[in-house]
């Protein structure tokens, strides 16, 4: 119930803000031109994030009155370094967002954030894997600042279509709050499973009070200050249960051995997408010789979109992917291993057959055009095409 109240603020305080910030843009013209790689045609503010960091800086002033929390504010430094790193963030993504900061300064920007978190406690320390622990502070800290900025790049390559990195994050972050929640309750309460559970529904309350004005056609975008810091959140929130869970207190419950590898995995099935495009895109950039972080056109949804895909489905496609990766995990906890993994083979097929119908349906077309062309008489101009047919 505190959970859902706090979310709702978050939402709130983000959906008013967002109206706030939109309508401040468009008045003193706080948007940048429209780039090549850009699929929208109208210059559009891209300054939802200093909304959702305010939904997210008053969510956390809201959860601290509540004594449901106590246990996770009665060691505030986590949570001061969560918020100091998010601000550090957004004043960086708004910087690049209106005047187009070089990457080094943008990466430089995120080591620093990722190294504050792990400088006050949200690190990696140990995996669940065989009770693994981290060999010492400097691994702990190479490792927490690499899982951070990856994380955050890869949700930050992710952000090209209306409301895609919203609803994704939302899907994301609701599973893995059920994972959290469920956790706590099996195996007792622990400091760093309700602050992963916090973040996470804080999270999709920002993101739920953005998502009106970014639905399509988007009035704002979350820019790289929203879409960095959901990636700071997401990687905070699966550093705090997958860094410091208690290897042995999961295993000993025997319905509980597969969860003692889920905190590796959920976040990674979660991130799957935009890890893969993440991933992809810096092997192309760099077998071209150019920067990592130089911006193309190439990513997966764009692709989608040259597919065939309309605007409204690739979106529907990235959280159709998402809903089926991350909540196929969470079912081990609650279904026989077999059943689980017939139901994610089934929606893995169904988004498969989804993704690739424009192309089977242009590969129709195509056939038909010529079948015509050849029946035609000779000398016969072709028919028009008729617009019905053509994928919206």
């Amino acid at each position: 119930m505190f959970y859902v109240l706090t979310a709702l603020v978050a939402a709130g305080t983000a959906f008013v803000f967002s109206i706030v910030i939109w309508k401040l843009a468009l008045k003193y013209r706080l948007h940048p031109a429209v780039r090549e790689r850009d699929v929208h045609t109208q210059p559009t503010p891209r300054l939802g994030g200093i909304a959702m960091f305010i939904g997210v800086l008053v969510a956390f002033a809201f959860a601290s009155q509540v004594p449901w929390f106590d246990l996770v504010f009665a060691d505030p430094g986590p949570i001061l370094a969560i918020l100091g790193s998010a601000l550090i963030i957004v004043l960086v993504g708004v910087a690049d967002d209106i005047w187009d900061l070089d990457w080094m300064t943008k990466l430089a920007a995120q080591i620093i954030a990722a190294g504050l978190l792990a400088w006050q406690g949200v690190a990696i320390v140990s995996l669940p894997i065989g009770g693994v622990a981290v060999g010492s502070s400097t691994m702990s800290l190479i490792g927490t600042i690499l899982v951070v900025v990856v994380v955050m790049n890869a949700v930050n390559f992710i952000d090209g279509l209306d409301g895609l990195v919203a609803g994704v994050v939302i899907i994301g972050n609701g599973v893995f709050f059920l994972y959290t929640f469920v956790l706590t309750r099996v195996i007792g309460e622990a400091e760093y499973f309700n602050l992963s559970a916090l973040i996470s529904v804080i999270l999709v309350g920002a993101c739920l009070g953005f998502l009106p004005l970014n639905w399509h056609p988007a009035k704002m975008f979350m820019g790289d200050a929203g879409a960095l810091l959901s990636g700071l959140l997401m990687a905070a929130s699966a550093i705090s249960v997958t860094g410091q869970i208690s290897v042995p207190a999961v295993v000993a419950e025997r319905t509980l051995l597969l969860p003692a590898f889920i905190p590796v995995v959920l976040p990674l099935a979660i991130l799957i997408l935009p890890l893969l495009d993440f991933s992809l895109a810096v092997l192309r950039r760099l077998r071209a010789g150019k920067s990592p972080f130089a911006a193309d056109r190439m990513h997966i949804h764009h692709r989608l979109l040259d597919l065939g895909h309309s605007h409204f489905h690739a979106v529907l496609l990235f959280y159709g992917w998402t809903a089926v990766v991350s909540v196929g995990c969470l079912l081990f906890l609650f279904l026989d291993w077999r059943l689980a993994l017939t139901l994610i083979g089934l929606g893995i097929a169904a988004c498969t057959v989804v993704t690739v119908a424009p192309v089977a349906a242009n590969h129709r077309r195509r056939i038909a055009e010529e079948r015509a062309a050849a029946l035609a008489p000779a000398g016969a101009s072709p028919a028009p095409p008729n617009p019905a047919q053509e994928h919206p």
